[in-house]
């Protein structure tokens, strides 16, 4: 079983100018997104890289110590990127320690604090090694786990997958993965309708491994029988499946209205219309939707030509399509675009888009105790946006990874 311990900070993760990275710092002045609704003008303390105090609103008495002064900024907890298989040009499916590294600190400039390496489908003794590679990265905090998307996934539904290599999900494949993976595989994305698919889902549960449905071509009913099974995460919902149908629900209807299920959405504009993230939202509620990007090399880093596995992709104004037959191939997302159409264009709560890109990806891979939200003892991750909900820094484990420069002038003169 996978251990469920906080990631470490990584090493190489961090870096770069700070304001301050003394043990204790504390933020005043923002609006803070907290698990019980949004307040202005709060206050963070933090120390030895935990959240100690969340007061709001706040007025520094006199003779106070100088905080952070971070007025007219929104402070929001740390993305939890569930689903995602590179960046900064570089992937997780089949890069270097340091490449890995690369495209994990692409997606920390965006606001990611915790991240998952995603594969695609390939030989599975290439994803044995290319496991035990990333499980060393989960050992150093730089990534919060593996997810294995394919090869066990339905040819019908395969997108981006290489469909010469895809394979029913023989539980002891799928188990040779896993061992391969250390302690470190999180999640598995299969089809249940293949031969070996409920057994599977049932031998991932017992060994606390997620088992997501995705790429499928599953009725109603055989996804149902997956989730009884112990599968708790659709994968991309609604993508790579088929469609809803008043007489085959498919597996997006058992997804959706499965309380037991979270289900993961890219928020591109792309992948799914703004009217269909709405009905996925009314249907699931506020605490069963987690934002992901499934995306892969290109995100924070451009047009151009990339391979997904052995699939060549052309990415043409920041969509990623396969170079033969045009099929969508992940994405170029980052979660603060994500975070920022969610308000912006679907125009919900910020404390719900919150919940969506942290909390609730947080829980599903068991983190929630640590990380996820701004509560006192939980890990110091945070991003701060400004008015139009940009980027300006981001604070990982109570240390400044990212836009501490453009804090330099924050600091007040106290009283």
């Amino acid at each position: 079983m996978p251990g469920r311990g906080t990631p470490r900070l990584g090493p190489a993760l961090t870096g770069g100018d700070r304001v301050s990275n003394a043990e204790r710092t504390v933020l005043t002045g923002a609006r803070l997104v907290l698990p019980t609704g949004v307040v202005e003008n709060g206050k963070i303390a933090v120390e030895n890289g935990v959240i100690t105090e969340i007061a709001a609103p706040v007025t520094p008495p006199d003779g106070a110590a100088p905080a952070l002064d971070l007025t007219g900024y929104t402070v929001v907890p740390g993305f939890v990127d569930m689903h995602v298989h590179g960046g900064g040009g570089e992937s997780y499916h089949s890069g270097t320690a340091e490449q890995v590294i690369k495209a994990a600190h692409t997606h920390l400039r965006h606001g990611t604090t915790t991240t998952i390496a995603s594969t695609v489908t390939g030989e599975i003794d290439d994803l044995c090694r290319q496991a035990s590679m990333l499980s060393e990265l989960v050992e150093d905090g730089v990534l919060a786990g593996i997810h294995f998307e394919g090869p066990f996934i339905s040819i019908n539904r395969c997108g981006a997958h290489e469909p010469d290599l895809l394979r029913d999900p023989d539980p002891a494949v799928v188990r040779k993965l896993i061992d391969a993976s250390r302690g470190a595989a999180r999640m598995v994305t299969l089809a249940p309708e293949l031969e070996g698919g409920i057994e599977s889902i049932r031998m991932l549960t017992e060994r606390g491994v997620i088992a997501a449905i995705g790429h499928t071509d599953a009725s109603y009913d055989k996804t149902l029988a997956g989730v009884d099974a112990g599968a708790t995460v659709a994968t991309h919902l609604f993508n790579a499946m088929p469609g809803l149908a008043h007489r085959a629900p498919g597996p997006i209807a058992a997804l959706l209205e499965d309380e037991r299920v979270t289900v993961e959405l890219i928020g591109d504009g792309v992948h799914l219309h703004p009217a269909v993230v709405d009905l996925a939202f009314r249907g699931a509620g506020a605490s069963r939707v987690a934002l992901v990007t499934d995306a892969m090399d290109a995100a924070g880093f451009g047009d151009g030509d990339y391979m997904l596995g052995p699939m060549a992709v052309k990415v043409r104004d920041g969509v990623a399509r396969l170079a033969e037959g045009g099929s969508i191939a992940g994405s170029t997302l980052t979660l603060d675009v994500a975070f920022k159409r969610a308000v912006t264009v679907n125009g919900l709560p910020l404390d719900t888009v919150s919940r969506m890109l942290s909390f609730n990806p947080a829980r599903q891979l068991g983190l929630s105790d640590k990380l996820g939200s701004l509560e006192a003892g939980k890990r110091a991750d945070l991003v701060v946006l400004d008015a139009s909900y940009d980027v300006v820094a981001v604070m990982r484990e109570g240390r400044w990874a990212v836009g501490a420069e453009k804090l330099k002038d924050r600091v007040p003169v106290p009283n």
